[in-house]
């Protein structure tokens, strides 16, 4: 994703009630592989999949399918995403917190 590319947010939180376990089948516009099937219960996994959601979708439709709100909020400060994306979804929703260890704005140096 380029960050002069929109990102997408969703309103509110809770509007997302997506897969949190089980095998599911991502489409090849997310996931460009022939096998397309990501094992859920697997928590390495769960996370790659919130990290291409968060980073490749483009409708809000696309997130409440694929993301669940209190998982999104659980995994936050461990996903890798790039800075732009971790802004808009940090600015859209405080809730989540100033996490940015995990992703690409460089390292956090203390004062």
């Amino acid at each position: 994703m380029a960050p002069h590319r929109r990102v997408v947010t969703v309103p509110r939180l809770a509007e997302l009630r997506g897969p949190t376990s089980g095998v599911v089948e991502l489409p090849h516009r997310l996931f460009w592989q022939p096998d397309r099937h990501v094992d859920l219960d697997d928590p390495a996994l769960l996370q790659w999949t919130y990290e291409t959601v968060l980073r490749e979708a483009v409708s809000v439709e696309e997130l409440r399918t694929w993301l669940d709100g209190p998982t999104l909020v659980r995994l936050w400060p461990g996903l890798y995403l790039p800075r732009w994306v971790r802004r808009a979804w940090q600015e859209r929703h405080p809730a989540l917190g100033d996490y940015a260890p995990a992703s690409r704005s460089g390292p956090r140096l203390s004062a």
